[in-house]
């Protein structure tokens, strides 16, 4: 019999429309259906998911806001299902899943009752203060707890968010496994090229501004000037947002700042002289293994910042950033609580951080901080799979 509080919730979701969807069909074998419902929790779910597809073979579909950039092959992304009583049988029905993980907290108590009552064993991963899907808010008498009871293992991230569930959920079933593993950042670089242009470097400190956008140009190139001051042989590797701007910049640095300039795109080769080298986008797995400090272009006064922190971090550089963290909040997030990574807010501040930063053992203690952020959650998944397969009757 469902609870006054869930009987409440399905009442106010049966304003969804039952529209039979264009699913494909579904796979052959043990289903493992996993749930992203946020952005950032998506190229977890996706990581995850490649690894149940290696190690254990079973299909994969996983629900998530958007489509994840590192979707494994042969795993199912679908949006998330609605929530109405008829919508959660329609794909319980459909799917057939052999068993269910969640993540994140957030609660979906149609689903989870549906699921239930077919015995499909479920778990929650990577676990925060439990929620109701946007848009789904109310009061709902006891519909928090008894959505949580369904669940078989609740995987909190942190020991802060095992405290807020254990007030609903038996203390047994609750265990902090920490955040899951993303899909790796490692770029790939040529060797090769690395060692020849180290050696074409002959030890100088370098610094790379990845994805610089116009709108950066001039706060870069004051604060490469600044920092010549500091370090006269300081080289500074220059990738433009747009490639086509290459031209324009030697141009400029050469005419306003006397800077011996090379290009990349010309076969330039930096002397040891050049005090710019301006390079592109199709090899930052190079210049990420050649620069010990990185600048994110995009995040002092673009629109955001460009790349994702997380490649340079996972090979080594110590990273300054802007206070325009664009699409990249939550890994400039964990960065900064790591201490992983400098952040500035002005042309000075940028100077100094890049003056700071060209003393190795402070270069060495942000990169090493933001590397164990980079690398983090091996663990987490490894824990996940664990229990999927004793869920599955596997483990």
């Amino acid at each position: 019999m469902p609870s006054i509080g869930l009987t409440l919730y399905q009442i106010a979701a049966r304003k969804e429309p039952l529209i039979r969807p264009d699913w494909p069909d579904r796979p052959a074998g043990r289903l493992v259906w996993l749930h992203a419902p946020t952005a950032d929790l998506a190229p977890q779910m996706a990581e995850l998911a490649r690894h149940i597809r290696e190690e254990d073979g079973h299909p994969v579909l996983l629900t998530a806001p958007d489509r994840p950039v590192a979707l494994p092959e042969r795993v199912i992304w679908l949006p998330p299902p609605g929530e109405s009583a008829a919508g959660a049988r329609q794909f319980l029905d459909h799917w057939r899943p052999d068993v269910v993980l969640f993540s994140g907290g957030e609660l979906r108590p149609s689903m989870l009752n549906e699921a239930a009552q077919r015995r499909i064993p479920m778990a929650m991963l990577a676990a925060r203060a439990p929620y109701l899907p946007p848009g789904r808010e109310g009061w709902y008498p006891g519909l928090i707890k008894s959505a949580l009871a369904d669940l078989t293992q609740i995987c909190a991230v942190d020991e802060t968010a095992a405290r807020s569930l254990r007030r609903s959920v038996a203390a047994n079933r609750i265990s902090v496994s920490g955040r899951l593993e993303e899909p790796s950042h490692v770029l790939s670089g040529n060797e090769a090229e690395r060692e020849e242009l180290a050696h074409l470097f002959a030890a100088r400190p370098v610094w790379l501004v990845a994805c610089l956008p116009e709108a950066e140009e001039t706060a870069v190139i004051e604060a490469h000037r600044a920092a010549l001051r500091q370090a006269h042989r300081l080289l500074l590797i220059l990738v433009p947002e747009d490639a086509a701007r290459a031209p324009v910049l030697a141009q400029r640095m050469e005419a306003e700042e006397g800077w011996q300039v090379a290009q990349r795109s010309a076969d330039e080769e930096p002397e040891p002289e050049t005090e710019v080298f301006i390079t592109d986008a199709t090899e930052m797995g190079l210049w990420y293994r050649l620069a010990p400090i990185c600048f994110l272009g995009g995040s002092l006064a673009g629109t955001g910042c460009i790349r994702n922190p997380m490649e340079a971090a996972a090979l080594g550089a110590s990273l300054i950033h802007g206070p325009r963290p664009g699409a990249w909040g939550a890994a400039l997030g964990r960065l900064g609580a790591a201490r992983g990574a400098r952040s500035v807010a002005s042309v000075p501040d940028l100077a100094e951080a890049v003056a700071e930063l060209l003393a190795p053992d402070r270069a060495a203690q942000l990169a090493r901080a933001a590397w164990i952020v980079s690398s983090e959650g091996s663990e987490a998944t490894a824990q996940a799979m664990v229990l999927m397969r004793q869920l599955l009757g596997e483990g």
